[in-house]
This record gives structure tokens, sequence and C-alpha cells, in this order.
């Protein structure tokens, strides 16, 4: 093979697939620059080696859905009056763990673009990002260069970030995710596509110049970090927000004075991954002369400017005709804009160095990465710990004491270290931010609905059971939104998982996509778009599964929502999903509260995907129905760590009283049950109230009464100061 293991190494391709390679080309062997097109497209980041056919199993379709996965750069679906919703989440992952503000501040840039380059205006971002334990040195440097890195960048370009999770646990100190997710709103008639349309259309490349920063950022993705990863770190790209600015609304002006055949991001892959994507989808050919793009390195070669993944570039599809107006835009926004190529019916890419052709590879060859079936078993000691017996536990007696410290844990507590760096109400749109409700609220600017945004999964459930915790990723982050009374639309997941070669990662992907899709189906909710991050693994560990899920949801009335905060005095608290609080020991399993005070991560998460479908239902309609001043769902940490969220945001004690006896007060108050919803309802709302649950046959149970200046629990025997309580929760990030 006259390829060297090194190379091939270094463009994650393997030798079966460099042979495949040589058969597509018809027994030719790749010159350097085709075989870095192949390592680009065919990389488990861009080709989806090992996750395309398991990904077949999300439903995709609803009536609302007007773009589903995979069909351009992101998914969309209708609300109505004409508009659509844009959305997707992607992961920055091995870039974050080399370089964290760059990582993470390139990755809020790569999503943005996703979004404007179908001529949808970003409204929102969010962020779901998981770290190793805080009172480790290099995960609290990588926390904080991360979000200084979100904050940084989004904050120049002026999108709010409304809403995300942050977790910390061990597995991921060797190897942190960044998953960011952005969400725009364009006109259903105006949603721009990916593509090249006929024969003569000019490919235009817009933006900031070409450099070596970035080359090799997809396949250094789709390998797992080692000690050597440091050596690639010029593979992380250098981000630059005001020029991303600039090219965002140079780009929706020309989307909105129809300029534009085609529009498609310069991310993962660079040029070579933008222009083959869209003759792809468009069936044509491409030819490219990569002397005519702008760069700003000396002496770069054809194979470093078709890899390089340098921020801030956009590849535009224009007719002949229209060039001098398209120019003149940007000129006018101070944007480089040259003609690099022209639409073939070929069916080929051609690229050229001027005259010299560099490359010549049939579309279809480099469109069409392998694909793998995984096959998986489950590590026997995940088994184990699953089936672990948990009535020996021992019973805990000062549970005042076990309460505060599980709010000031930092998967838990307040994370307002977090999102006061980033700016949540630029635009003046957000209606519910963060840390106030279950989920973030936008008013849609010019009519009465509201998008709430939310995105959520719990990395320790999906490890011990991944079934079960990729189904609850999904019904959490709808009960997530249906706690602001919002209905569920669609969604969009971020895959996160270890080395798909392995047979227990393999086993991870395959149950946790199953959980996923048969959540999907029972709550209605389709898949719109997505990303899968694979070989997340250090030299220490792999990473907990993570099925990451953002969500949108809509209200018809964006007035009619609710918020996680207990307001007024003498409101009554009601429990939504039971008919009495008292649990078994056997809900302790896969709980926050096993592994901070027992050491175990153990047990079972529970899953009751029908109670979920009338629960959810029931908060929407006495959200809508106004007769809830709050509504927050029970979920990290249980009842107990709800209750005292609730406390705390609204500054107000509550008294609970007459539950019942239990010998294990722990698990009621900590057992992290689902399809449970804590809400407070005005006295002279309780009759209509609990005549709603009646009619709904949703089971529900009062607890007690909002008021005082303690939050106290009589029948568990805790009393304690919600200003001792904040005083916890306030410090949990430092």
């Amino acid at each position: 093979m006259p390829v060297s293991a090194e190379t091939l190494a270094e463009l994650s391709l393997s030798e079966a697939e460099y042979e495949a390679v040589v058969e597509r080309l018809n027994g030719r062997e790749p010159n350097e620059v085709e075989l870095g097109m192949f390592g680009i497209l065919w990389s488990e980041h861009c080709g989806y080696k090992h996750s395309r056919l398991l990904l077949r199993q999300l439903p995709a379709e609803a009536p609302w859905v007007l773009i589903g996965p995979g069909e351009e750069n992101a998914g969309a679906f209708s609300i109505g009056e004409g508009l659509a919703v844009v959305m997707k989440i992607e992961s920055h992952n091995h870039p974050s763990a080399i370089e964290p503000y760059e990582g993470a501040a390139t990755g809020v840039g790569g999503i943005i673009r996703d979004i404007f380059s179908m001529g949808a205006r970003p409204i929102a971002l969010l962020n779901a990002l998981f770290f190793g334990p805080l009172d480790q040195p290099r995960s609290a440097h990588l926390f904080h260069g991360v979000v200084s890195g979100i904050g940084g960048y989004g904050n120049c370009i002026g999108i709010p970030d409304v809403a995300g999770q942050v977790t910390f646990a061990a597995p991921y100190a060797g190897n942190p995710l960044v998953n960011a997710m952005c969400v725009g709103i364009a006109a259903e008639s105006a949603i721009v596509r990916a593509q090249t349309g006929g024969e003569g259309n000019l490919l235009l490349l817009v933006g900031s110049d070409t450099g070596r920063d970035g080359i090799h950022g997809a396949t250094f993705a789709s390998v797992d970090l080692t000690a050597e990863s440091e050596q690639r770190r010029r593979a992380v790209q250098v981000g630059n927000p005001f020029l991303e600015k600039l090219l965002m609304e140079a780009c929706l002006e020309a989307a909105d004075a129809g300029l534009l055949v085609g529009m498609q991001d310069l991310g993962a892959g660079g040029i070579t991954s933008a222009a083959v994507e869209c003759a792809d989808r468009a069936g044509t050919g491409i030819e490219i002369d990569v002397s005519k793009m702008p760069r700003r390195e000396e002496g770069m070669t054809a194979y470093e400017l078709m890899l390089s993944e340098s921020q801030e570039r956009m590849l535009l599809v224009i007719t002949p005709s229209r060039l001098a107006e398209t120019q003149s835009l940007f000129e006018k926004w101070d944007l480089r804009c040259e003609v690099v190529g022209q639409v073939t019916t070929s069916g080929m890419a051609r690229i050229s160095d001027g005259d010299h052709v560099v490359a010549d590879i049939p579309i279809s060859a480099l469109s069409q990465p392998p694909a793998y079936p995984v096959q998986g078993r489950e590590d026997r000691r995940v088994t184990a710990a699953r089936r672990q017996n948990l009535a020996g536990l021992p019973v805990s007696n000062d549970l005042s004491s076990v309460l505060l410290r599980l709010v000031a844990t930092p998967t838990i507590g307040n994370k307002a270290r977090v999102y006061q760096q980033y700016d949540h109400q630029v635009g003046n749109n957000t209606v519910i931010p963060p840390g106030r409700g279950d989920a973030g609220v936008l008013r849609i600017k010019g009519t009465d609905l509201g998008l709430a945004l939310t995105a959520d999964v719990n990395p320790r459930w999906c490890y011990l059971d991944p079934y079960r915790g990729g189904a609850l990723a999904v019904a959490e982050a709808a009960r997530n939104l249906s706690c602001v009374g919002a209905r569920p639309m669609a969604l969009t997941d971020c895959l996160n998982f270890g080395n798909p070669e392995r047979p227990e990662v393999a086993h991870q992907m395959m149950e946790a996509v199953r959980g996923m899709s048969d959540a999907c189906r029972a709550l209605g909710i389709p898949v719109i778009s997505g990303n899968v991050s694979l070989y997340n693994e250090s030299e220490d560990q792999a990473i907990y599964p993570t099925p990451a899920v953002g969500m949108a949801g809509v209200l018809q009335d964006v007035q009619a929502h609710a918020t996680a905060v207990f307001q007024n005095e003498s409101d009554a608290i009601f429990l939504i999903g039971a008919d009495r609080p008292i649990l078994p020991v056997e809900t302790l399993g896969a709980s926050e509260f096993l592994e901070r005070e027992h050491g175990l991560v153990a047990g079972q998460p529970g899953l009751d995907l029908d109670a979920e479908v009338k629960v959810q239902a029931f908060v929407r309609t006495a959200i809508e129905g106004r007769l809830t001043s709050s509504a927050h769902d029970v979920s990290d940490g249980g009842l107990g760590v709800t209750l005292a969220e609730s406390c705390v945001l609204g500054n107000i004690g509550a008294r609970f009283e007459g539950w019942g006896t239990s010998d294990r007060w722990d698990a009621t108050l900590f057992g992290e049950v689902p399809a449970r919803v804590i809400v407070s309802v005005p006295d002279s709302r309780i009759g209509e109230f609990e005549a709603a649950a009646s009619q709904a046959r949703t089971p529900i149970v009062r607890l007690g009464t909002v008021g005082g200046e303690t939050l106290s629990i009589v029948d568990a025997g805790i009393d304690i100061r919600v200003s001792e309580l904040h005083e916890a929760w306030s410090g949990a990030v430092a």
C-alpha cells in the first residue's frame, strides 16, 4: 500500500477504507488532495459511519415538520402564522479539551452559521456541558475556559443564551463535552437550501480568509483523546465573533434580496464538505480553483486549502447575472466575496490549482461513506451495578443536612456563575430567563406565540440503563417544556458516546437510541436534526453515554406561562403524577443522593411513558387555564431538592405535613422517580384545579402550603431556613 499507516491514522481512515477508496476510483490510487477529501467526508464526524444505520430508528415525521434530519444544515418545523423554527445542536468536544476557550467559542460560531445558512435569523443559544469534578484543577480549567468561550462569542454577536445544563461527573475528567445549540426563526417561504442549482451557477466564498487553523478538525473529532492529542492543537479553529456578526447580517440580507440559489456554511470539512454536500443534494458536479481562494498565510497548498476549517466562511451559489449585485452587497459589509468555482453537470468534484488539476473524484464516491452496523454487549459491571439490591442501604437520619449538601452539589446547585456570563436578554424577547423556569421562553415578535427551549440528559441514568436513560432524556426535556406551558414540537439530539468499536459502547448506543425512539413515539415528538460525537474517550476511561436532547415547544399565548418559583403566601402545593408522596428504597436507584451520600452508582432509573404523556398533558392544561402559580418537574435530587429550589427561587418558605409514615424518608425525599411535577395553586383556584385533574384522570396529592421563612417537612423532621438553603445552593459552582 503506497500510503503509510501514519497518514491513514491522521485522516482517521482504516486500511480497508483506503482499499474502498481505490475501488471507488476504479482502481486508481488517490493523490494527496483526493485522499484528504475522502478522509474528511468519510470521517466519523462527517460520515456517521457507526451511527447512520441506528439513526433510522428515530421518528422524523409529523405534519408540522418542514425539514427533517440530514436534509439540510438544520431541521425546521412550522409554528403557524407562516413562520418556521430552525434548530440544531452539535458537539465541539475534542477541540474544547485542547483549547477550551477557542474550542467552545468556535463551536458556538459553527452552530450559528448552520442556522443563518438557511436564511433564518438566530434568536437563541443553548448549551449542554459536561466536565469532571470541579475540585480537580484540570476540570476547573476546562470549565472556566469553555464558559468564557461561549459567553465571549455569543455575547459579541448579540444572540441570547436562554437555557442549558451543566453536569459534573468523574467520567468527563479526561474528555469534557461541549454541545452547542442554536435556534432561529424564518418565514416558511424564505428558507434557503444548500443546493447548487443548474450548470454554470457560480460558487462564491465569502467571509474570512482561509488559514491553516482547523486542518483535520473533523478527523480529530473522530479519534480518541490521548497524551499525543496536544500535538493536534492546529486542528482547533480560531474564531472572530465580530466578523461572524457581519457575515450573518450580510448573508441574511442576500437571502432576503433573493440573490441566492443556495448557501452552505464552511464548518467541519471546510470547502470540501460544503461544496460536495451541495452538489450531492442537487445531483450535479462542481469545479473549484483553489488559486482563487483568499488566504491569510503564505505558501498554502491545495491540500491545506481544501481541508482548512477556518471559521466565519460561507459558500454561496448564485446565477452569473447576480454576481455584481452580490459582490456589491458584501463589499458594503466589508467582507471578501470571491468566485472560486462553478456548477457542472459532470457529477465530479474537479479541483484545480490554476491550470493544474489536483483532484478529480465522483461526487457519489465522496458522499457515500461506508456504514457499519454496531454490535454490542453490556459491560458485566454495569449489569451488576443496575441489579444491586438497595434494601440494606443505611438509613440517613439527619435529612436536613443531607438536603443542604445536595443543593450545594455543582450538578444541582445554582448555575448563575455560568449563565451570568451570557447575555440572555439581548433582543428583549426573553420571557423566562435561565434559572427561573424549567425551560427558557422567548416571545415571537408580532404574534401571541411563545417559544420554549431546553436541553437535557441525565448521564448517570444512561450509564446504568441506556435504554431507560435515552427514553428519559426525551421525556424530561418534554416535561421541562410542559412545565412552562409549552407543547413539545420537535427535538434535536447530540449523541455523545465513546469508541463504537468497543462492544460495551456499541451496546450503549443501540439501547439509548432505541429508548429515545420509543419515547419520541409515545410523546409524539419528531427528531428533526442532530449530531453524533463518538470516540469520546481519554486514556483513563470512556465518558458516560450522553445522548443530549435539545427540544423546542410552542405556547399559543406566551402570557400563559409558568416559572419554577413559589410566589404567593398561602398557595397550595400539589404533586402531580402520584396520589401519595411516599416512595420505597428502590427508587433511590441511579440517584444523585445515592452517589453523593453513599458513593454508589447503582440501581435503575424509573420509566413510565404512559404516565409521562398523561402528566405532561395535564400540566399544560393547568398552566394554559392559569390554574397554577408555578410548576417545577421532579428530577435531579428528587422531591426534596425540587421543593427547596422553588423556595429558594421565590425567597419564600413552605410547610409540608400529613404525608404519612415511612421508614425510608430518604427515598421519599431524594428518589428520582420521573413523570412527577410540583405545582403551586392559588387558594381561589384549588377547586378548579382538582376538578381538572379528576377530569384528566391524573393523580394528584396536596403536599403543603407556601409561606413563612423556612422549608419545613414536618413528617421527615426537616426545618431549614430558606436563607440557609440559599447560601448552600448559591455556592455550588465557584
